[in-house]
């Protein structure tokens, strides 16, 4: 099964799966960075990516799906257009959507909303399709720069990291945007 967007082949993407699959912590391509993640219904890899990263859970998550089904019960859509967060973007956009209650607090970090973006790079699709949905946040400890290249990733956490999954890097110069669902506005501009 060959996937766009990188040289990860068949056997990589699988133990990448493995390794979530059995609660592990992984290293992957992203739109415009790589990113630290887990699977996002699994609460000990969660606090583990929190803890390599040096971020309170109070800050939230953002979760990467391929379809905003895939977590609707942990959203609160009512007062949403679903068909517009769904919409492909020229660039990628991470959206800050009400919360229902039954949103775990070790991803909404007690907030109101969730972060949720629908991700457009192959081999991560591919990922989420075999594991389900995943925890990502940019790879690199808090307050540093965001790890544009494996060896960088790899700099920043010697140990700790289960799995480098190669691959290339989306189009995107940087951390994505991120906006908030219910008003449109703009919380973090993308690279």
């Amino acid at each position: 099964m060959a996937v766009p967007n990188s040289p990860c082949n068949p056997w990589q993407l699988r133990h990448a799966a493995r390794v979530l699959a059995a609660g592990g912590v992984i290293v992957h391509p992203t739109e415009g960075v790589y990113g630290l993640g887990c699977r996002a219904d699994a609460p000990a890899a969660v606090q583990h990516v929190a803890r390599l990263k040096r971020r309170r859970l109070s800050k939230g998550l953002i979760v990467l799906v391929n379809s905003i089904s895939e977590v609707e019960s942990w959203l609160d859509l009512r007062r949403l257009n679903r068909t517009e967060l769904e919409v492909p973007r020229s660039h990628p956009v991470t959206w800050v959507i009400p919360a229902s209650r039954l949103a775990p607090d070790y991803l909404t970090g007690g907030q109101p909303g969730i972060a949720v973006r629908i991700c457009g790079l192959g081999p991560i699709r591919a990922l989420i399709k075999l594991v389900g949905p995943l925890v990502s946040t940019s790879a690199n400890p808090s307050g540093r720069p965001a790890a544009r290249t494996v060896t960088r990733a790899r700099g920043y956490f010697p140990v700790g990291v289960d799995y480098f999954m190669p691959g290339k890097l989306g189009g995107a110069q940087g951390p994505t945007e991120i906006r908030d669902a219910l008003t449109g506005r703009i919380l973090r501009k993308g690279g």
